[in-house]
């Protein structure tokens, strides 16, 4: 085992426990919940609508999933799943779709879950709160939906951080930018601290370069999560024409696609791209395993990523389990759980930045 593999392996086994317990809202998978659990933190519950992160939040993340619609909750519902006597912990990351710049102005009515989480806030008044999600939160409906957030937080008596944190600064081998927040009552947090600059970037290659080849279509044997999605035989030649961190402008005239040829396609260079082994990978979405879907090509072999190598490159743990024994691996509902997911690494920095306020302020 080497690489940035290695040395996370070598971060958990330093971690001693915290003072704290997390109830994590729209926990998915649980990415943002293992961050704090690799930190030593006691993860009360995780509380999301989708049945399907069931399984991998409590197999992963020693801790009860419930499932129930945010509209519907209340604090009383969860409150005493914290641990008594020590810091009480609410994190979540609202669904981000309604903010993404991918919405293009469409309406969308998840985004009134912020203001669910406003109020489950102000119900249950915990120690602390923190949240991510899109860096385009701010300018969203011209700012006002993430004011009244913070303006809410603050009525409360909360003392308020945020900024937009680029992931690969956190250790995290992904171009992904998101917001992160962090509110407590007890005196003004601090944001977490880079761990990375560019010169040390986690890339492609330390991530996913020794996991078995695939060919298109096919699965490892001893893991049913490394399988990638078959390739038509005109992709086939797309992808064997495609440069590491090129674009689809490298291809010859006659495997350009009809969006291509329109003056509205010349923008999305990254479609049918493949990633490069030395850099960070693009952000993952929750279609990251199609090669037709962004920059999710291999950076060597004729075909997209595998379920396991988004996971990995989401900084889930190679061991962590997304399947009950023996069920099936279902592409569509394993990519929108660990493309939805806040990468664990940036769940970890977060956590740490909450220990450290823990800590200075004694509580």
């Amino acid at each position: 085992m080497t690489g940035a593999l290695a040395d996370a392996v070598e971060q958990v086994k330093e971690v001693r426990p915290r003072r704290g317990s997390v109830v994590d809202l729209f926990c998915g998978a649980g990415g943002l919940s293992h961050g704090f659990f690799q930190e030593g933190y006691r993860v009360a519950a995780g509380i999301d609508v989708d049945e399907a992160c069931r399984y991998p939040f409590e197999a992963n993340n020693e801790a009860p999933f419930v499932r129930r619609c945010v509209e519907q909750l209340t604090a009383a519902e969860f409150e005493e799943e914290f641990t008594l006597g020590e810091p009480t912990i609410l994190v979540g990351c609202a669904p981000c779709q309604p903010f993404s710049k991918y919405s293009q102005g469409r309406e969308d009515s998840r985004w009134q879950l912020l203001k669910d989480f406003a109020r489950l806030i102000r119900e249950c008044r915990p120690d602390i709160v923190s949240m991510e999600n899109v860096p385009r939160l701010p300018q969203f409906k011209a700012g006002t939906v993430f004011d009244e957030f913070v303006g809410s937080l603050r009525a409360c008596g909360y003392s308020v951080a945020w900024s937009v944190a680029f992931c690969p600064d956190y250790g995290v081998p992904q171009s992904r930018s998101r917001l992160v927040l962090i509110a407590s009552r007890h005196g003004q947090p601090t944001l977490p601290a880079k761990t990375h600059d560019k010169a040390d970037y986690v890339t492609v290659r330390e991530t996913i370069g020794e996991l078995p080849p695939l060919g298109a279509g096919k699965s490892d044997a001893k893991d049913a999560l490394h399988q990638c999605s078959q390739l038509s035989a005109l992709n086939l030649k797309r992808i064997r024409a495609s440069k590491p961190g090129g674009t689809w402008r490298d291809w010859p005239k006659e495997l350009l696609t009809t969006c291509h040829k329109r003056e509205t396609g010349q923008g999305y260079a990254s479609v049918y791209g493949r990633m490069a082994w030395d850099e960070p990978a693009p952000t993952m979405t929750t279609q990251f395993f199609g090669f037709g879907n962004g920059r999710f090509g291999h950076p060597e072999q004729d075909r997209a990523i595998s379920i396991r190598e988004g996971a990995m490159l989401q900084t889930f743990p190679p061991e962590y389990k997304f399947l009950p024994p023996g069920a099936a691996a279902q592409m569509k509902s394993l990519g929108r759980m660990i493309g939805n997911a806040v990468p664990v690494t940036l769940g970890r920095a977060i956590a740490r930045a909450i220990g450290n306020h823990i800590e200075a302020h004694d509580l």
